[in-house]
C-alpha cells in the first residue's frame, strides 16, 4: 500500500491557484468600484449615474458575508446535530420526521419564510438570518445521513469488536468516514446561502442584493450588473476555498493511514 505514495504530489503554483485570483478579482472590484466609473459610463453611457454610490460595496460584502456566515452556522450545527442523533435507536425512529421537516424548510421559498417572519421579528437581519438558517438545514442534514449510512457495517463491526463504546466507534470510525459526504453538504448549504442571502434586502438587512433591488426598482442595468458581478465572484471564491480545505482534510487522512500502514 505504501508504494501507491511514493510519489509526491504535485502542488500547483500559488499564482496558478484559482482561488488567489477570484478573491483577487472580489476585492478588487468590491474596494476599486469607484475607479471603474469610466468603464461603466462607457458601456451605459443613457445611464446619468452608471455607477452604485449608494453605500460602499465593500462594506455590502462584509456585511453580506456576516450573514451567511451567521446562518450557516447556524444550519450547519443544528442539521450536524440532528443527523448525529440518528446514529442512537432514538434517533432512528426520529429519522423519517427530521427528513421531512428539513425538506419542508427546502420548499417553502425563502421570501415567504422572509414574509411571514417580518411581522413577528421586524425587518433587518433577524429575519433573514431565520430564512436562511431554515433553508440551509436539509442539504448539511442530507450529507451527514448519508456520510453516516456510507460507513460500511462490517468496518463498524470490527470496531465493535475491538472493545470500542458506541461514542468512540461514532467519533473515531464513522464521523472520519463521513467528513467528505458532510463537507459537500455545507458546501452546498453556504454556496446556496450566498445566493440567497441577496433577497434579504427586501426586508431592510445590507448585503449584496442592495445595489441589484436599487436597478431593478430604477431600470438602472448598471446597478444590478455591479452587484451580480460582487455577488458570483464571492459564491466562486468560497466554492474554490471548500476545494482548498478538502483538499487540506483529505491530504491529512492521506498521511494518517500511509503513517499506519
Amino acid at each position: 500500500m505504501r508504494e501507491l505514495h511514493t510519489l509526491p504530489l504535485q502542488k500547483p503554483s500559488y499564482w496558478a491557484n484559482p482561488l488567489v485570483w477570484s478573491v483577487a478579482a472580489l476585492l478588487l472590484l468590491a474596494y476599486g468600484l469607484p475607479y471603474f466609473q469610466p468603464l461603466f459610463a462607457a458601456l451605459f453611457p443613457a445611464l446619468p449615474r452608471p455607477l452604485y454610490l449608494q453605500e460602499p460595496m465593500a462594506e455590502l460584502m462584509w456585511q453580506h458575508i456576516g450573514l451567511v456566515w451567521v446562518s450557516s452556522s447556524i444550519a450547519v450545527m443544528l442539521a450536524t446535530l440532528a443527523g448525529l442523533a440518528t446514529t442512537s435507536e432514538m434517533g432512528r425512529a426520529l429519522k423519517p420526521m427530521m427528513e421531512t421537516l428539513a425538506g419542508m424548510g427546502q420548499t417553502f421559498p425563502p421570501v415567504a419564510i422572509l414574509a411571514v417572519a417580518v411581522p413577528v421579528v421586524g425587518f433587518g437581519e433577524l429575519p433573514a438570518l431565520i430564512a436562511l438558517s431554515i433553508f440551509g438545514l436539509l442539504p448539511v442534514l442530507q450529507a451527514t445521513l448519508a456520510g453516516l449510512a456510507s460507513v460500511p457495517l462490517p468496518v463498524i463491526d470490527s470496531a465493535r469488536a475491538m472493545g470500542m463504546s458506541p461514542r468512540h466507534i461514532l467519533t473515531e470510525v464513522q464521523m472520519p468516514l463521513a467528513l467528505p459526504f458532510w463537507l459537500a453538504g455545507v458546501r452546498t448549504s453556504v454556496v446556496v446561502n450566498i445566493g440567497t442571502a441577496a433577497i434579504a434586502s427586501t426586508v431592510g438587512a445590507k448585503t449584496l442584493g442592495l445595489p441589484i433591488i436599487v436597478g431593478l426598482s430604477g431600470f438602472n442595468t448598471a446597478y444590478v450588473l455591479q452587484g451580480a458581478l460582487v455577488l458570483g465572484l464571492l459564491a466562486i471564491a468560497v466554492d474554490l476555498a471548500f476545494d482548498w480545505l478538502a483538499l487540506i482534510l483529505y491530504g491529512h487522512a492521506i498521511s494518517a493511514v500511509d503513517n499506519q500502514t
